[in-house]
């Protein structure tokens, strides 16, 4: 099982299949290349006999496995993951780099990257164990390929061993998950669980029942422009009051001064001219009446800045991301309650935790299938330091077959 999940996440890290936040709106998938691992993905689905195999116009895979004899009224049950890659960090051209029998000590990568036991201590826990790492220059890619080689290293053992028992399966991969708009026009037609899973959590032993409430803001702000000789009271500055709106937002709220249960606010863009300046705000909640706070608070700082530059315009337009997906999982007690059982019987110790982030399961659990989200193994998501452990990747894989069996 090692063998084959080494080999999966290392040949799926290396197709390049960062998405894009500024075309996922207008295109499925936003860039070509996640049709790349999409179609590799295809292929080895229907190499292994998965039944139904499809693959949509825009990017939505799904295979399936009929259940094992005797299992054909169990309720079917779809796991999840995506193909593409964040663009936090560096995305293309990844290198992934094995490190055998870690020996605890500073892992140090191209462009001066190191993973230092002192910063990333969890690394002091996987000594003796397979360690992956992109090369340093990019992020590695584990969200997601680790969830998609777990799952399709689960599939396969039920291929190759057909003396462990399963209802229906169904497997669904998707792209732009990484940009807020994975599930936007997502086939629920084509579904055939009402139960599923999403692989595309941290730490070993996660798992995860509630997420976010999600907004994303675009903020334009109009100046007028004058040459500077001639400015007094007539200039005004886009730039400086995309910089001042930035400044608004409090610092005490956000990501890296928060975690637990609390919200933030957070710049993810920013661009700007004399005349025109935007902004890309994501805020997030994991209570409903703190995010309505959160969003009077952008038109606060928007009168605040039209105030402090006369002349000037700014508009704020805000986009439901996902919403907490807590009460539609709560619905069926059996998801968790199986996955928890699941975890202990491989010598898991269960954490259950808030996401903070989001999902495609955030999105699927509105539409009505709840679907919690359950870890890779992977640390350090989004960033040149990412890394994971191969005995993470199989204690994984060996929960997602026990529980699969579970169902059946």
């Amino acid at each position: 099982m090692k063998e084959q999940l080494l080999d999966r996440l290392v040949r799926y890290t290396a197709v390049s299949t960062q998405s894009d936040r500024e075309l996922a709106e207008t295109r499925k998938p936003s860039t070509d290349n996640q049709w790349d691992l999409l179609k590799l993905l295809k292929k080895e689905m229907e190499e292994m006999g998965m039944v139904r195999v499809e693959l949509t116009d825009e990017g939505f895979l799904f295979g399936r496995l009929d259940p094992t004899p005797g299992k054909e009224n169990a309720p079917s049950v779809g796991f999840m993951a995506h193909v593409d890659t964040a663009s936090d960090a560096p995305g293309s051209g990844v290198e992934p780099r094995v490190h055998e029998n870690y020996d605890g000590e500073d892992i140090r990568l191209e462009g001066g990257t190191v993973l230092s036991p002192k910063d990333f201590p969890a690394l002091l826990g996987y000594r003796g164990d397979t360690i992956v790492t992109s090369s340093g220059e990019t992020l590695l890619g584990a969200d997601d390929k680790a969830g998609i080689a777990e799952i399709l290293t689960m599939a396969d053992f039920f291929q190759t061993h057909p003396e462990a028992a399963h209802g229906p399966l169904e497997f669904i991969f998707t792209p732009d998950e990484e940009t807020g708009c994975g599930m936007d026009g997502f086939p629920l037609d084509k579904l055939e669980s009402k139960l599923c899973y999403t692989v595309d959590g941290g730490d070993e032993g996660e798992v995860e029942e509630e997420c976010y409430y999600a907004y994303g803001a675009e903020i334009s702000f109009v100046g007028r422009a004058i040459h500077p000789g001639k400015a007094r009271g007539k200039l005004v500055n886009a730039a400086s009051m995309a910089a001042y709106y930035a400044t608004l937002l409090p610092r005490s709220e956000s990501p890296e001064a928060t975690d637990g249960r609390f919200g933030n606010f957070w710049v993810h863009h920013i661009e700007g001219s004399i005349e025109q300046g935007r902004m890309t705000v994501f805020i997030r909640d994991f209570d409903r009446k703190g995010m309505d706070r959160r969003l009077a608070a952008l038109d606060a700082f928007a009168a605040a800045t039209e105030a402090a530059f006369p002349g000037g315009s700014v508009r704020v337009e805000t986009k439901k991301q996902y919403v907490n997906m807590k009460e539609g999982i709560a619905r069926e007690p059996r998801l968790i309650d199986y996955l928890v059982t699941a975890l202990k019987e491989e010598g898991v110790t269960p954490l259950r935790t808030p996401i903070r982030g989001g999902t495609d399961g955030s999105r699927l659990t509105e539409m009505g299938i709840p679907t919690p989200n359950i870890y890779t193994g992977g640390h350090n998501y989004h960033s040149r330091t990412e890394w994971i452990p191969l005995s993470a990747m199989e204690s994984c894989c060996r929960v997602l077959i026990r529980l699969a069996g579970k169902w059946s």
